[in-house]
């Protein structure tokens, strides 16, 4: 089966021009049958945030959770834990009421562009993997050591006998600090992909910090996309489930590039929520 949604569904205005003003996760719900949980990254979300979209969505419905920051090595220390266990034990409880509705397709552990590809990190990604141990568990990389021509195969092979799912990207090549896409799965039942654009140029830091409203600036073509068909159609052989999540929403292209691509690849979800009528329609 192939999924396709969007990261996050707060800023994809498309979806929510002329409806009423309920949840935007519950009329999100009504175009996609997945989303990926980006508040998570910020901050180890209440378990009533948890519980209300779980509440918000169809039965069916499935997250993407992003792992928390300091999980990830993207902030230094735990705060606003004290140690990094108790901010694992607080992250694994918020989990809780999608586990219990089985709504929780994974959770993403996104490194970022410093985490390279050297002994500490692998004892690091080992702790994480056990922290979450039972959970199925997603590994991005953004340091391009761990895909060099001499780490590749290694690498994919350490995420096999240490049962990570496999964060295949498409994103722009600049430099080390991002990864060349990597069409093998190592899992046999689930495969993320995650579609960042290619603006090469938004993906560099400048230094002034304006990266953050043009790094996913970007819209995907037909022939682009196209590409990505014939290759989830290699990847199904190896993954019973694909996940797909068009990340590009710096210019809000996200929402319409992804219901082109499952106009593309012929999918109708038959158990989407119900959908409020648009003000203007008949």
């Amino acid at each position: 089966m192939i999924y396709i949604g969007l990261a996050g569904w707060g800023d994809h205005d498309t979806l929510y021009e002329g409806v009423g003003r309920q949840s935007k996760l519950a009329e999100y719900a009504g175009h996609f049958p997945i989303v990926e949980l980006d508040s998570s990254f910020y901050a180890v979300q209440p378990i009533r945030n948890m519980e209300k979209w779980a509440r918000e969505t169809p039965v069916s419905f499935r997250f993407v959770v992003k792992a928390y920051q300091a999980m990830t090595g993207h902030q230094r220390g735990y705060a606003p834990f004290e140690t990094k266990e108790e901010m694992f034990d607080a992250f694994r409880a918020s989990l809780k009421p999608l586990i219990q509705t089985r709504k929780l397709a994974m959770v993403l552990c996104q490194f970022p562009p410093w985490f390279e590809c050297k002994k500490e990190s692998v004892q690091w990604l080992r702790y994480v993997k056990q922290q979450l141990q039972g959970l199925p568990v997603v590994l991005e990389f953004r340091h391009q050591s761990w895909f060099t021509q001499e780490m590749r195969p290694k690498t994919l092979q350490f995420m096999k006998d240490e049962d990570w799912i496999h964060s295949i990207c498409d994103e722009p090549q600049a430099g080390s600090g991002s990864i060349p896409t990597v069409l093998e799965a190592t899992d046999t039942g689930k495969t993320l992909i995650r579609l960042h654009g290619r603006n090469v140029h938004g993906w560099r830091d400048p230094g002034d910090g304006t990266w953050r409203d043009v790094r996913y600036l970007y819209r995907y073509n037909h022939a682009e996309l196209t590409e990505w068909k014939e290759n989830i159609e290699k990847l199904t052989s190896q993954s019973k489930d694909i996940y797909v999540i068009f990340n590009n929403n710096s210019g809000g292209d996200a929402a319409d590039n992804a219901k082109q691509f499952i106009n593309m690849l012929g999918i109708e979800y038959v158990d989407l929520a119900p959908r409020q009528l648009n003000l203007f329609s008949e």
